[in-house]
């Protein structure tokens, strides 16, 4: 233990001398340095900017579990495409419109005289995941995309889009919020 002392005090002697042993030149220097480094550090911060009052919010009502269990009468053609079957997952109720999800299934053969318009939906946010099959899509900014099984991707908002081509078996989750939107048809 006494070794250790006497090994530290050493090393804090040579420290000292190694300092006192620099050229006037070479102490300036360093406290230049340190003094620029001190003056860039005081720079002026800048006030806080004073935040304007937030608008009142209104709160939401609580969301409660929503259970869906695979149905093959779930499929129904009742949504937005007639070429697709869509089995609400029952998101929309349960979050009362925060978010709609589905399973969609679009109807074989492809018909591109049907299926291929431009268009944009008017929403916050949309997902797609492909469940079954393939979809091969457009996307403005992204051009032609072909989605597998497994592939999943986001449309932001009023992004132009259309389906090209799918397979006959394709099956697509689709999660957008808010449950209610707008869709509009763009000329081609």
């Amino acid at each position: 233990m006494a070794k250790k002392t006497a090994s530290r005090s050493a090393a804090k002697t040579a420290v000292k001398k190694k300092w006192s042993g620099l050229g006037a030149g070479t102490r300036k220097s360093s406290a230049k340095s340190s003094a620029r480094k001190t003056i860039k550090s005081k720079g002026r911060v800048p006030a806080a900017k004073k935040s304007a009052p937030k608008p009142a919010t209104k709160a939401r009502p609580k969301q409660r579990v929503a259970i869906s269990h695979h149905r093959e009468d779930d499929f129904k053609a009742d949504g937005l495409r007639a070429y697709a079957k869509y089995r609400d997952l029952g998101i929309a109720a349960a979050s009362h419109g925060l978010a709609q999800a589905h399973v969609i299934r679009l109807q074989g053969p492809c018909n591109p005289d049907e299926v291929s318009k431009l268009h944009f939906h008017d929403v916050d946010f949309q997902m797609v995941y492909v469940l079954k099959g393939w979809v091969k899509t457009y996307m403005e900014g992204e051009g032609e995309t072909l989605m597998q099984q497994g592939s999943a991707w986001t449309q932001p908002p009023r992004i132009k889009h259309m389906i090209l081509d799918y397979s006959d078996d394709v099956e697509l989750l689709e999660v957008i919020l808010p449950a209610e939107f707008k869709t509009v048809e763009l000329k081609a």
